[in-house]
């Protein structure tokens, strides 16, 4: 079970909130129904693609051989399978490793280049378009690297996962891979519930059905209008968008590191856009770990500028009993009374005390609370900001799944390049 609490000043909007949520909802309802966001029917859908993925493993020697992952992909293909891998990792000491081969860093390609044993592993190529800059170029690295033969010995161990007919999924076919294909109406940043995190992660030996369902539960709840706190807390932000242009996630858990860059990656390129009156709208996403980073950014949230809103994501059972030790060090008794305590009980009490302090000062808090980490309540939890994420889209006006800013970029790049050669 995963509770919601919104503090009372993030629920006041204007006068026409309640408005404002039924079109956010009704906005919602039709990208569902026209297709136009395809990422509400994954934790049905992707159901056949882990079939899928575990008759392959059950009559593939290479792949029962295999004890490391190699996902090569970047952003979308990437973030969201790390952020889950990360978090269950702990709790999974059997599973299979995952490397990500993300940045075109040389210095870290080749470190993890030393980490893989070829005939041990498993390449899992991963794009949407088929044709991102970073991953053709670390694939090309690790077909050298490695000596594969993509024609031969290695065919088994390369996957690719990409949308239908892309120059990736023609590549995959005139080798004869196994290919897996995102649906085309699921962005990259929403695609983590599909084959890009689906494949790997089972493979890894996740259970990803109870990934599923955690996310299908809240799809339900929020279309059976069980989950209307989304609603305020969307409408909210998006009213307010100007005043509380940064939210902040505070995640209090060190293996919900990556799930904060995931979330950062997801609201920034949905929710940075040019409206369709031509104002920059937008809300910039911080992710922040606690309680290392109270140390640091909650300085900035108190005493700083008011343009904050604040999440807080806890854990009530780390499955872990670690307790500090009834030891009095001399001129350090002051901190006794935590003696005999466990490390999770500090953390949390670190938790409230910090959301406490910042909702006394008059800014917009609210927590998320999941009874534990595990793949069901991570499940939730994607489902959760995703479908925050549209509702604010919606509240906005504007295209929460483009990104015509990225593309530019992209374009410039093949520019400088061309214009090299």
């Amino acid at each position: 079970m995963t509770d919601y609490q919104i503090d009372p000043s993030l629920q006041q909007s204007v006068p026409s909130a309640e408005e404002r949520m039924e079109e956010a909802y009704g906005a919602l309802v039709r990208e569902r129904e026209e297709g136009i966001a395809g990422y509400y029917n994954l934790p049905e859908d992707s159901r056949l693609v882990i079939d899928e993925v575990e008759a392959q493993a059950a009559s593939t020697p290479e792949i029962q051989a295999a004890d490391t992952i190699v996902v090569i992909g970047i952003g979308g293909s990437s973030l969201g399978a790390k952020a889950l891998d990360q978090a269950l990792r702990p709790l999974h000491a059997g599973a299979k490793r995952i490397l990500f081969l993300e940045n075109p860093d040389p210095l870290e390609l080749q470190a993890k280049f030393a980490r893989i044993d070829k005939s041990k592993s498993l390449f899992l190529v991963i794009s949407k378009s088929g044709g991102t800059i970073e991953t053709t170029s670390i694939f090309k690295a690790a077909i050298e690297h490695f000596g594969l033969e993509i024609d031969g010995a290695d065919r088994k161990r390369v996957i690719v996962i990409t949308d239908k007919d892309s120059i990736l999924n023609r590549y995959a076919d005139d080798h004869g891979l196994q290919s897996y294909l995102i649906p085309h109406n699921v962005g990259g940043r929403f695609s983590v519930l599909s084959a890009v995190g689906m494949v790997p992660l089972t493979l890894a030996g996740y259970d990803t059905r109870a990934i599923l369902e955690g996310a299908r539960k809240l799809v339900d709840d929020f279309f059976g209008r069980r989950a209307d706190h989304l609603l305020r807390k969307g409408i909210f932000l998006a009213e307010h968008w100007e005043r509380y242009r940064i939210n902040v996630l505070f995640a209090y858990g060190s293996y919900l590191e990556d799930f904060t860059k995931w979330y950062v990656q997801l609201w920034g390129e949905s929710l940075g856009k040019i409206d369709a009156e031509g104002k920059r709208v937008g809300l910039t996403p911080a992710g922040h770990i606690g309680s290392v980073d109270q140390h640091s950014f909650l300085q900035l949230i108190i005493e700083g500028p008011r343009d904050k809103s604040v999440t807080f994501l806890q854990i009530a059972d780390f499955g872990e009993d670690l307790t500090i030790p009834r030891i009095s060090l001399k001129h350090i008794e002051k901190n006794d009374y935590i003696n005999g305590h466990s490390f999770a009980e500090l953390l949390n009490a670190e938790c409230d005390a910090t959301r406490e302090s910042i909702a006394g000062e008059g800014i917009p808090t609210d927590l998320i609370r999941m009874d534990r980490l595990d793949e069901a309540h991570l499940g939730e939890l994607i489902l959760y900001y995703e479908l925050l994420t549209s509702i604010v889209g919606a509240a906005l006006h504007i295209d929460t799944y483009n990104q015509p800013g990225v593309e530019l970029g992209k374009k410039i790049l093949v520019t400088k390049f061309q214009t090299k050669d």
